[in-house]
């Protein structure tokens, strides 16, 4: 007879748990937390709305959430250096205003100059890099906290906005400011593709190009950043400016698919913004995210507002659920990532 080999036995009885361990760490960390929870809405949503199974509806939720997945993949890059950048919801509203001013006439609520219409899109990109530069000079050289700086640009901008059109809203700015949100190539949304393509591009700076280590190293550890030899102030003037070009972006955006530039325009984007970036995984702390589980949080959040909308229910709770959302999420990240580490949690 045979006698068993206990420590074989004990070997193969670990090495369950430790393939568990990791494969939960490898999901995790890879920002894939919440796709299950999304796959079950978009179940859930199929039997209970026969509607929003149909591809009109698909197409629109993410036509809906492309100018809020732009925003979110700005503000991703001040967050990641651990920054905070209140700024970029009046920077949805104020490049394109201005540059829907400078190309109408005076009659329209314009400046009078009617600038060629084909200028709009620069116009809009180069007001928001402006400002973008402008954050990154308050916090690199001024010193100033973030919050506080970018806070009080905030309201400016919004002020800005109703000086540069005098409380008017401008109608049918020109193609160039309404091209990229209104109109379709490949029978999709051009809109849809822009926020395809950008957060393809910017996910893989993120993943595997020196800049995108750069970002996570100075929100990890700011000072071991600048020991390694990272030019930590240049990182961190870079990363406000891209927030501000794709608030910027986002703003034309929202100018093409609404054909007019609003006075309104932008409002409380930037909480959705924090939503997204958190249920996607991003730390407000800085150093850890990934545009996969980014682009989840993003979808997640449009999803869970056309449900809502399909359902009929009233604007006020819509704006309810965001919050929930993202305190659940949070909570479900937290559960997820103690987990696949092997930390034991509170129950």
């Amino acid at each position: 007879m045979s006698s068993a080999n206990p420590t074989k036995g004990a070997k193969l009885q670990s090495s369950g748990p430790t393939r568990m361990q990791a494969f939960g760490s490898a999901f995790v960390s890879g920002g894939y937390t919440m796709y299950p929870v999304l796959l079950a809405l978009v179940v859930l949503g199929a039997i209970v709305a026969p509607r929003f199974a149909t591809s009109t509806n698909l197409i629109n939720i993410l036509e809906q959430v492309s100018v809020l997945g732009l925003t979110t993949i700005g503000l991703t890059f001040v967050v990641l250096i651990g920054r905070l950048d209140l700024s970029l919801e009046g920077v949805v509203g104020f490049a394109p205003m201005f540059a829907a001013v400078c190309l109408v006439p005076a009659a329209a609520g314009g400046f009078g100059i009617e600038l060629p219409s084909w200028l709009g899109l620069f116009i809009a990109l180069g007001v928001a890099g402006l400002i973008g530069v402008f954050n990154g000079f308050m916090v690199v050289r001024v010193g100033l906290n973030p919050f506080i700086s970018t806070l009080g640009l905030l309201v400016l901008l919004r002020g800005g906005v109703l000086i540069v059109s005098n409380g008017r809203s401008i109608y049918s700015p020109g193609p160039a400011l309404t091209y990229l949100g209104s109109a379709k190539l490949f029978g999709l949304p051009v809109s849809v593709l822009v926020f395809g393509l950008v957060a393809l591009i910017v996910g893989l700076v993120f993943k595997y190009h020196r800049y995108g280590r750069a970002l996570y190293a100075i929100g990890g550890n700011e000072d071991a950043a600048r020991a390694a030899g990272i030019n930590v102030d240049r990182v961190i003037w870079s990363a406000f400016v891209f927030a501000a070009l794709l608030a910027g972006l986002a703003g034309v955006l929202m100018t093409g698919r609404l054909d007019s530039a609003v006075t309104t325009q932008g409002q409380g984007i930037i909480f959705s913004a924090f939503a997204a970036a958190v249920i996607g995984g991003v730390s407000l702390g800085g150093g850890r995210g990934t545009m996969v589980g980014l682009v989840s949080g993003v979808l997640l959040i449009g999803v869970i507002n056309n449900l809502l909308t399909l359902a009929q229910v009233p604007s006020f709770y819509v704006q309810a659920s965001t919050g929930a959302v993202i305190i659940i999420a949070a909570v479900l990240t937290t559960i997820a990532s103690r987990r696949s580490s092997g930390v034991k949690t509170r129950t």
